[in-house]
C-alpha cells in the first residue's frame, strides 16, 4: 500500500516560510542533493501541494532560472493540488482536488505505484493530519531561526504520537528527521 508523506524543510523555530512569505531553503549542498532533492525524485510519483506552495512551485519550475533536467522531472511527476478557489491546474500532470479528500486519498492509497508526498502548506500539511492522512513524516530542519513566518502545524488536529525512524545530519547543517506516525 501507497503512503502519504508530509516531506517538507522547516526552521529550527518551527516555520516552513519566513515573515513575509518567503521561501528560505537550506543551504545547498551535496547531502542536500543527494538525500532530500535526489531522494524525493526516486521515492515519490506523486506531489501534493497546498495553492499557494503550488503556484511558488510554477512560478519558478517553469522560469528560465530553473534547472531544465529538474524542471522536465517535476513537469513529469502527476501532482495534486489541494484547493478550494484555483481555477486551473495546467503544469505538467496536475489536477486540482477541492471534495471527499479522504476518501480520495484512501482510494490513491490503495492504487500501485510509488509513494505520495505531501511536499508544502502548512494549510494542507495540518488538514492532512487531522484527517488522518499522513503515513509518515521526513523533516529536514534547517540551521536557521526564521523569526516568524507560517508554521508547519497551527494545531486542529488530534494528540498523535510519532515513532522516530530516522535522524541523520546533513554536510549544510541540517538534520534529517524521520517519523512514522501512530
Amino acid at each position: 500500500m501507497r503512503k502519504l508523506v508530509l516531506t517538507m524543510f522547516i526552521s529550527l523555530d518551527g516555520f516552513i516560510n519566513g515573515p513575509g512569505g518567503e521561501l528560505i531553503p537550506p543551504p545547498f549542498s551535496a547531502d542536500l542533493a543527494g538525500k532530500w532533492i535526489g531522494y524525493n525524485l526516486g521515492r515519490f510519483d506523486m506531489m501534493v501541494y497546498g495553492r499557494a506552495c503550488y503556484e511558488g512551485m510554477v512560478d519558478f519550475w517553469t522560469s528560465p532560472a530553473a534547472p531544465p533536467e529538474e524542471a522536465a522531472r517535476l513537469a513529469a511527476i502527476e501532482k495534486i493540488v489541494l484547493s478550494r478557489t484555483l481555477d486551473r491546474a495546467d503544469w505538467g500532470r496536475a489536477r486540482i482536488m477541492r471534495d471527499d479528500i479522504a476518501g480520495e486519498f484512501a482510494r490513491l492509497k490503495q492504487m500501485p505505484g510509488k509513494d505520495m508526498a505531501v511536499i508544502g502548506g502548512g494549510r494542507a500539511a495540518t488538514s492532512l493530519l487531522a484527517l488522518g492522512l499522513i503515513d509518515e513524516m521526513r523533516l529536514l530542519v534547517t540551521p536557521m531561526l526564521f523569526g516568524g513566518g507560517t508554521r508547519l502545524f497551527e494545531g486542529g488536529y488530534p494528540r498523535t504520537g510519532l515513532t522516530l525512524e530516522g535522524a541523520e545530519p546533513l554536510d549544510n547543517g541540517s538534520v534529517l528527521l524521520t517519523y512514522r506516525l501512530g
